[in-house]
């Protein structure tokens, strides 16, 4: 069995199994109405992370800025991989969309949304045998949409044309303001990454497919994140950067599995460019907990887990996905029509290989009354239900299995419950709906560690639906990573700790601030988009 160093709890106890570090790790980082999980004691905005990595001393390329006109609709045939396309694929998911002023704060919003705008997913892009690049590892700057070379490969990871993208984390961007419970929220914002990169490669007629036979020591080898040299700073945990995932792009040619060997000999003759930008010159907290848990699930090469659920989504306009936002008010008013809410559940109702249900909670939805909802939702469905404890009764609604009414509130009353539950952020109970994430825990995450990692992304992934489908609607989402776990659960009625809430989401009608200036993403390359 798979041992991680002890936890670092004041005792000098023996290596423990790593399933059991992430069990105590997903306890201790749980949020509780009379203590918040560990964190920093202050935050100085001025000294946040650099929310932007550079590598200096190696060429960069500039990438074409595709028209949002042109990509509104499915492809009749898969794009051609060139400059043109991989630049509106990274556009569309890991680029930005718009410049924020308020005052005199300035801020990015991009296409991936991430906890505490803070993002600390790096993209890095395998090319072989694609015109106009040479073989190698590229890193996507966001901030200037291009690509720096990051190492030339005289010997391709696969037979050309060929594309992949490697997505790795810096968790001290999160951890800076949210401690120890940043290594949920990374994973979070990779499943978002993953949902924003299937969006956009489904406008091209491409398909990202999860390279699982890969394992963390092969990956970070390819992307060259375990190159100590490369990457300067006063503390490693501050300045690395975490191998997560390996996703290959289905061209329409198929092929698309790639060896763990063949990785590792492209990684071996490599021919590495360039060192990596400071991140924090002087962090202020440590949060070993953050490494123990990350070693705890990390996996092997052929370690055989399933892939990540999800079906490919909906076609989604790029003007839509550019246009997307996290809500930071809602009107608490506003009622989510019948059609919509129908719509919603058609959306999420045909994953079924997922292993996440739903907790709803209703505060306006036309044609149904306020409360707390539960849907069912994959094999792992059943197994919520029959820990239920005693008052649900089925309603006829949309979807496999149907709604569980688990509770009628008042709507005073579920406002007030919603609003407490969400850490006291009033957005939970303005929202038309809110949504929480219950996921299958204890069996699972201590027979397969790794899978723990999968599990957030999941969340994640149907975090990032939830938003373009919001768009859809005329309504908009927001992501909330703060709410006390256990009394969810009891709210709930789950009666036992192997399901555990991962995520939660809100959805309704956005009350912008005016005050907020809006200005475009390139507005240089904007005067000559590609078409």
């Amino acid at each position: 069995m798979t041992t991680s160093p002890p936890l670092h709890s004041g005792s000098d106890s023996a290596a423990l199994p790593a399933g059991q570090v992430v069990g105590i790790y997903q306890d201790r980082t749980k949020h509780r109405f009379l203590a918040y999980a560990a964190g920093p004691t202050t935050l100085d905005w001025d000294a946040r992370p650099e929310p932007f990595r550079h590598f200096a001393g190696t060429p960069v390329i500039d990438l074409p800025l595709a028209s949002a006109d042109a990509l509104g609709m499915a492809p009749l045939r898969p794009a051609v991989p060139d400059l043109a396309s991989i630049g509106a694929l990274l556009h569309l998911s890991f680029g930005l969309t718009a410049w924020k002023t308020l005052g005199p704060d300035r801020w990015a919003v991009r296409a991936n949304p991430s906890s505490g705008n803070l993002h600390p997913v790096e993209a890095y892009v395998l090319v072989a045998g694609v015109t106009g690049l040479d073989d190698g590892l590229y890193h996507y700057l966001p901030d200037r949409h291009a690509l720096e070379l990051r190492a030339q490969h005289p010997q391709p990871f696969a037979a050309g044309p060929a594309l992949a993208v490697g997505l790795t984390t810096v968790m001290w961007r999160e951890a800076w303001k949210y401690g120890e419970r940043a290594f949920r929220y990374c994973q979070l914002d990779t499943g978002h990454a993953l949902g924003a990169l299937r969006y956009a490669s489904a406008l091209l007629g491409w398909r990202p497919m999860e390279q699982l036979r890969v394992g963390t020591e092969t990956l970070a080898a390819l992307l060259g994140v375990d190159r100590d040299e490369d990457f300067p700073g006063r503390r490693a945990d501050v300045s690395r950067e975490e191998a997560e995932m390996l996703l290959a792009l289905d061209l329409g040619r198929g092929g698309v599995a790639h060896a763990p060997s063949a990785l590792r000999a492209a990684a071996a003759t490599a021919v590495w460019q360039g060192v990596a930008s400071v991140i924090d010159p002087f962090p202020m907290f440590h949060w070993p907990l953050i490494a123990e848990v990350a070693l705890a699930t990390r996996r092997p090469d052929d370690c055989g887990l399933p892939p990540i659920a999800g079906l490919l989504p909906r076609l989604q306009p790029a003007a839509r996905i550019l246009a997307r936002r996290s809500a930071q008010r809602f009107d608490a008013a506003h009622v989510m029509s019948a059609a919509g809410f129908a719509q919603l559940l058609d959306a999420l109702s045909g994953d079924v290989d997922t292993r996440l249900s739903l907790l709803f909670f209703v505060h306006r939805v036309e044609g149904m009354e306020a409360g707390l909802y539960l849907l069912p939702r994959g094999p792992w469905g059943p197994a919520l239900c029959d820990s239920l404890g005693e008052g649900g009764s089925l309603l006829p609604q949309p979807g496999p299995g149907g709604l569980i009414c688990l509770q009628r509130l008042a709507p005073v009353e579920l406002r007030r419950v919603a609003r407490s539950l969400h850490c006291h952020q009033d957005i939970a109970a303005s929202a038309c709906l809110a949504v929480g994430m219950l996921a299958p825990f204890g069996p699972l995450v201590e027979a397969q560690p790794a899978v723990y990692r999968d599990l957030l992304r999941e969340a994640g992934l149907l975090g990032q639906r939830l938003y373009l489908e919001a768009e859809a609607m005329g309504l908009r989402g927001t992501g909330i990573g703060c709410f006390f776990d256990d009394p969810v659960h009891e709210a709930a009625r789950v009666a036992t700790p192997d399901f555990q809430s991962l995520y939660h989401f809100t959805i309704g009608l956005p009350v912008d601030d005016e005050r907020i200036e809006t200005t475009p993403a390139y507005p240089a390359l904007a005067e000559n988009p590609a078409s």
